[in-house]
């Protein structure tokens, strides 16, 4: 219907052809003024108000055309405009509104569906989102096809990535450098670094070769748009341990200054973890990038929770205590089951000498969250060693659930069980494990080494009667092993002899074990280091021999001991050949009759087979390796203390973003 306006000297019909000219022409500015005349004349006309929303949408106007929408929501109704108001409130951010109004209407147009996926991407929902593009792209036959695989590519890359899922191949060509890019971060979720570092030169060169097509990109424009690219290869570099290289890559991007604040926030934090604790002057100056307007909106929440940690570590290198305390305290309550913000509260106060607070909240936390506690156990060991309470630490380590099996933690504890002259914990430990790998990996090798270090451990500390069992184990494992059938002989002829002489029966023959060497030969031949000499004879049938000719010089009865000022090398006593060491050594009727010293855990002398999990991830700094000085300690010579490095900088990288 058309009406005549009181004033202006025109008709709506007029204004009409003005607002489609100009939504024609993309003059929504125009478009809206014309429109706003025809809503003065018709104030509820359902198509003006409609045409009303799309000109101020155009204009990304988005809270007036919420306004406009919930003022005349009766006049509109809902499913006329249910796509412009759930779009609006997906670019204001308000995602979880924009769903309930997408899940409202009964049948979801194409269209609406396109939104619908971006919208569960946002909310890191994978899975459905993956389901609402598949279907798009099944059931669509329109030029939007190749943005819709993009999509599609977008969000296996994220569920590789975050969830570290492996979804089936879908089969996308990879024939544009957004899809490429995709592809290689997909590979970089499942671990194929090398391979995504070449599906991002192929990216690059794709990105190139599109834009070179266009006369108005300028080489600026292309390297900005190559920058989400350069900094996914910085970041795989950084991975491989090329930081020089990556550290490069990642400040070339910065000096861009590219509009995606996504983006410099990823590359700012990712040299931040390269500073680490050095060159915090750079640190501070890059963190004001990850604080951007709008970084919220484009990271994933992991990303983002990175971020906030490497702050607060930040804080804490840059001896700011306070702001340390307020950030972890903010994201302890945002993640209470977390066990990092716990470690960098605990790092901070470590720094500030109050190991005992420290400690207390450790333990606080592992009561409130045991399924999370071992990393925080394994904090509170090393705190406990550093204080020199080995038993303690011990009494910690093996209530760790998700280790107290493993071959390293084993090790740990033997050697500071040892360390602490507790050889019957030691033992128990043996025993334990022993059981659990009786049970559950019966005759595997890991099963056999145990058995064989807990042997050999008893044999050492003079419990040979505890190390028969686990020497027959070995036996019946490999009967010829003759050496542990020499120890098992050795052990019984303490407690059980007849046993002894039974089992003696399965040793080798002498005869068996000759191994005919002709020794004049031997010495006699080229390189030999003594040829014995031929000497000639003085016997004198008249002399009486000597009885004691029978005996070595130094223990008859008239040897009165070499004379002073003719000192020789002193020769080894015992076989030609043979040093009285190895002789003993092979000798299993030879055990130590008392416990030697062991050397403190983390000193020198420590055994290199103790590889517990390495608690040093989780060191406060300047932490010192867990050896203090007691009663018949090894002194050792001062070292220059290694400042320690909380492990806890974390680079993300990121995804296409749905566009």
């Amino acid at each position: 219907m058309q009406r005549n306006m009181s004033s202006g000297g025109g008709s709506v019909a007029s204004l009409w052809t003005e607002v489609n000219r100009c939504g024609q022409n993309g003059d929504f500015t125009r478009a809206l003024k014309a429109v706003n005349k025809i809503l003065h004349e018709v104030k509820e006309d359902v198509t003006a108000l409609h045409c009303k929303i799309v000109c101020l949408v155009q204009n990304c106007s988005f809270k007036e055309a919420l306004n406009v929408m919930n003022t005349y929501s009766k006049v509109l109704g809902s499913e006329l405009i249910v796509f412009e108001k759930a779009y609006c409130e997906y670019r204001l951010n308000r995602v979880e509104s924009a769903l309930k109004t997408i899940e409202s209407v009964s049948e979801q147009t194409d269209k609406l569906k396109e939104l619908y996926g971006q919208v569960l991407y946002r909310m890191e929902r994978y899975d459905e989102c993956k389901a609402v593009y598949t279907d798009l792209i099944r059931n669509s036959q329109d030029e939007y096809e190749e943005e819709r695989k993009t999509n599609l590519s977008a969000v296996v890359a994220a569920m590789s990535t975050w969830e570290k899922a492996s979804p089936d191949d879908l089969g996308l060509s990879e024939t544009t450098y957004e899809l490429s890019y995709n592809a290689a971060c997909t590979l970089i979720g499942r671990g194929q670094l090398t391979e995504a570092l070449n599906k991002l030169q192929e990216a690059e060169e794709l990105c190139r070769v599109f834009f070179s097509e266009d006369s108005d990109i300028t080489e600026e424009d292309v390297e900005s748009e190559l920058a989400v690219i350069h900094s996914q290869m910085a970041y795989i570099m950084q991975l491989q341990g090329r930081t020089e290289e990556a550290l490069q890559l990642y400040n070339q991007v910065i000096k861009l200054k590219p509009s995606d604040v996504g983006l410099l926030a990823v590359t700012a934090n990712n040299i931040i973890t390269i500073n680490k604790d050095q060159n915090v002057f750079d640190s501070k100056k890059k963190v004001k990038l990850t604080n951007a307007d709008g970084v919220e909106y484009k990271l994933a929440k992991k990303q983002l929770q990175a971020i906030e940690f490497n702050k607060a570590l930040l804080a804490m290198y840059t001896n700011q205590a306070d702001q340390c305390r307020k950030l972890t305290s903010g994201l302890q309550s945002q993640n209470p089951g977390h066990p990092r913000p716990v470690l960098i509260q605990v790092a901070q106060l470590c720094r500030e000498k109050q190991h005992s607070k420290a400690i207390e909240l450790l333990q606080r936390f592992s009561d409130q969250h045991p399924d999370s506690a071992s990393g925080i156990k394994l904090t509170m060991a090393q705190l406990y060693l550093t204080q020199g309470h080995v038993t303690k630490a011990c009494d910690i380590l093996r209530s760790i659930e998700d280790f107290k099996h493993k071959q390293g933690m084993i090790s740990a504890l033997v050697s500071m069980y040892s360390h602490e002259e507790d050889i019957d914990s030691a033992i128990d430990v043996f025993s334990q494990a022993i059981q659990y790998y009786q049970s559950e990996q019966p005759g595997s090798s890991v099963h056999l080494a145990l058995v064989r270090e807990a042997a050999d451990f008893k044999l050492k500390y003079g419990r040979k009667k505890e190390a028969i069992s686990d020497l027959e184990q070995l036996w019946k494992q490999n009967t010829n092993d003759i050496h542990t059938l020499a120890q098992l002989i050795s052990a019984y002829s303490l407690v059980d002899q007849d046993k002894a002489k039974s089992l003696s029966k399965h040793l080798p023959s002498p005869e068996s074990m000759s191994f005919n060497v002709d020794v004049d030969e031997l010495e006699n031949s080229h390189g030999a280091n003594y040829v014995r000499k031929k000497a000639a004879k003085n016997y004198d049938p008249t002399a009486n021999p000597d009885p004691e000719r029978w005996l070595p010089m130094r223990e008859r009865t008239y040897y009165r001991g070499r004379k002073k000022g003719k000192k020789k090398e002193q020769v080894g006593k015992g076989t030609q050949g043979a040093t009285s060491g190895a002789a003993s050594d092979l000798d299993a009727s030879k055990t130590a009759s008392s416990p030697p010293t062991s050397p403190r855990p983390g000193s020198a002398q420590a055994s290199a087979s103790t590889s517990a999990p390495a608690a040093s991830n989780v060191v406060p700094p300047r932490q010192q390796k867990p050896a203090t000085a007691g009663p018949g300690a090894r002194k050792k010579a001062p070292q220059k203390k290694k400042k320690g490095i909380l492990n806890f900088y974390f680079t993300f990288y990121l995804t296409s973003q749905v566009s």
